[in-house]
């Protein structure tokens, strides 16, 4: 059976062809394409683009017709940018540089030069007018050999990127939107926004935040599910066809006597299976084909963001980073799509109880071949929206280190590294780690009632220390506990949780019944919130959500859940009558909130802008007090005071 043959090099190839680049043609969607496979896409569907003045990306189908206006469609793929970043990925010895000037007439005419400031590959005729000119004369030029082979001598030249909108430089940061922008963008949809600066000023915070690596490993995760999609598929045609071939042996070992009958049975389920086989093969390499396509495209942004983190300068690193982020959540959806259509065909003969007198009967009466879907196969790892998913829970452990369950108090709980768990000990001074099997590892005696915890780093937690007006930041190396410093604050501490950059932000009480919240920069608090009243015995829990620019607090005597702007400014408050003493709060992987209701025994969903998703009741133990998230697996962990050594662990399904 023939197999589809995929590219193996790393190096970018088209979606279309999946060959390596010839002129590579970049959509506003930021999809690359060879300009002759873009233009032959474009003359197939010639007449329903020409109606609409606008093309479909023929990977992410977003529509454009930006560059094509008043243009005859056959000069549509020659009016989109070259991309000069995949461009300069191409090796020499796999494909020659095409001149970019020569190229938009439809001619392909080697580049032996390049204009740094232009940023565009010329022939040696387009070289020599290139200097003729009293207005170019100035501009650099490099021999093309000189950086062929090394993107970074090609990025170097090259100051920013140009909005693919507006073919205008980006040059600012929109902080309320969280994106960049050229001037014209600004204008259009920026104009009343609080918080726009310049993109140059803000890159070193906005490099920090943004994690290529992750993005880089998100995007194999996804080229891995299609493979796997691939195999799945080509496995069941190979079973298929094996399955078919099969039902003959099933067939003559009733034809000794049925042979009449089952002659024409055994024709009709060769007949009719192979024009199954056939029918599935072919829709199985059309579906194939377009995952290659998929897969050839992710694998360009990952080459891509590889070869510009490497080599780029920080606005190429940030930039491409940011585009390549925006394009994930429409590759899992394609990949989603794709596994949710699966289906895995089987055949089988089904024979009828009459064979007494099958002499009698026609190959009808004696049975027929019967295809069978099977839509129940699942891709681990491929996660759906938290909100569509169901909350249950799946395992229940204890942690009784004592041996007198009363004296303790697990006040808090944050989930480390490597699967293990930290716990906080309010009545013992005590933390307790425990490993992936939640165990307990080691224990740590503190210098005073902790209340809660939280990670600061790959190796560090920090302790918030109720009445000393203290955090105590704790390494947790090779699973040994061991103190690393001591910071003290202006009010008593108790919830906390980490910021961005090693920065915590902690819940402290700051006058009669008054609590207010502090951001810990550096060991010194650097900014305190808008006061609230608190006169509970319960004192309140913090988070934030994932880009840490707004701050969730539970006022447990008001049975509310308050929302804080990172400048202190409160923006929200959520106070459902089913509400009762919120405590813990934490935040799953799409910014929904979590709040445990001590004294509802209930746990509240809400999503990002605060509207009740759901309220967990089924599961939930009596007097739920701290929870913490996993977000790589999509679990969370939460204690409670009527069970008060057992663990609760649940699972977004």
């Amino acid at each position: 059976m023939a197999t589809v043959i995929t590219h193996t090099d790393d190096e970018p190839t088209c979606p279309i062809c999946m060959g390596l680049f010839n002129v590579p043609r970049q959509l506003p969607c930021a999809h690359t394409f060879c300009q002759s496979c873009l233009q032959s896409y474009i003359t197939s569907k010639a007449t329903e683009h020409e109606r609409k003045r606008c093309i479909e990306c023929p990977v992410c189908r977003k529509t454009t017709g930006h560059f094509v206006q008043d243009k005859p469609t056959s000069e549509w793929a020659s009016s989109f940018p070259v991309d000069t970043v995949i461009q300069c990925m191409i090796p020499k010895s796999r494909v020659d540089r095409v001149c970019d000037a020569c190229s938009s007439d439809g001619s392909s005419v080697t580049a032996t030069g390049f204009c740094v400031v232009c940023e565009e590959a010329m022939c040696d005729d387009c070289v020599k007018f290139h200097r003729k000119l009293k207005v170019l004369k100035s501009h650099s030029i490099l021999k093309m050999e000189e950086i062929l082979n090394n993107p970074q001598n090609m990025m170097k030249f090259a100051e920013g990127f140009t909005c693919l909108d507006h073919e205008d430089d980006v040059k600012l940061y929109c902080y309320n939107h969280k994106i960049a922008c050229c001037g014209i963008c600004y204008f259009d949809n920026h104009k009343n926004c609080s918080d726009m600066r310049k993109l140059k000023d803000e890159l070193p915070g906005l490099l920090r935040e943004t994690k290529t690596s992750e993005i880089i490993e998100e995007l194999k995760k996804l080229q891995a599910h299609l493979k796997t999609f691939i195999d799945v598929k080509e496995s069941n045609i190979r079973d298929l066809e094996s399955q078919v071939n099969g039902l003959t042996d099933q067939i003559r070992e009733v034809r000794t006597k049925i042979n009449t009958a089952l002659d024409e049975l055994e024709m009709k389920v060769m007949t009719e299976g192979k024009r199954i086989y056939k029918e599935a093969a072919i829709r199985t390499r059309e579906e194939n084909h377009q995952c290659l396509s998929l897969i050839h495209a992710i694998r360009n942004s990952q080459l891509l963001c590889e070869t510009v983190h490497k080599y780029g300068i920080d606005i190429q690193k940030f930039l491409t980073a940011e585009k390549i982020k925006s394009q994930l959540p429409l590759y899992y959806s394609q990949v989603r799509e794709k596994w949710g259509r699966t289906d895995i065909l089987t055949v089988q003969v089904t024979f009828t109880p009459l064979l007494e007198s099958i002499l009698s009967l026609s190959s009808s009466d004696i049975g027929q071949l019967v295809t069978m879907n099977d839509s129940t196969l699942s891709i681990p790892g491929l996660r759906k929206p938290t909100k569509e998913c169901q909350v249950e829970k799946v395992e229940t452990f204890d942690v009784n280190i004592s041996g007198n369950s009363y004296r303790l108090s697990y006040t808090g709980i944050t989930v480390l590294p490597r699967d293990r768990v930290m716990l906080v000990d309010n009545n013992n001074s005590q933390c307790i780690l425990l490993n992936n099997s939640h165990q307990v590892v080691t224990t740590y005696k503190l210098i005073e009632h902790p209340y809660d915890i939280c990670v600061v780093g790959d190796e560090e937690v920090a302790v918030s220390l109720c009445d000393q007006k203290k955090i105590q930041i704790l390494s947790v190396k090779d699973d040994v506990i061991s103190p690393v410093r001591t910071i003290t604050t202006k009010y008593e501490c108790y919830g906390i949780t980490a910021a961005v950059n090693g920065e915590m932000v902690v819940v402290g009480k700051c006058g009669d019944d008054k609590y207010c919240w502090s951001l810990i920069r550096d060991g010194r608090e650097v900014r305190h919130s808008d006061q609230y009243d608190s006169s509970s015995r319960y004192y309140s829990y913090i988070a934030l959500n994932n880009s840490k620019t707004l701050v969730y607090v539970t006022v447990p005597n008001k049975d509310s859940l308050l929302c804080f702007n990172m400048e202190g400014k409160k923006q929200d408050t959520y106070s459902p009558k089913n509400l009762k003493c919120p405590l813990g709060v934490a935040v799953d992987r799409d910014d929904n909130i979590y709040v445990l209701g001590y004294i509802s025994h209930n746990i509240h969903q809400l999503s990002p802008d605060g509207c009740i998703l759901q309220v967990i009741t089924t599961g939930v133990p009596q007097y739920p007090r701290a929870i913490s998230f996993d977000n790589i697996r999509d679990t969370f962990i939460i204690t409670n005071n009527s069970e008060k050594t057992k663990l609760h662990i649940y699972q977004l399904k």
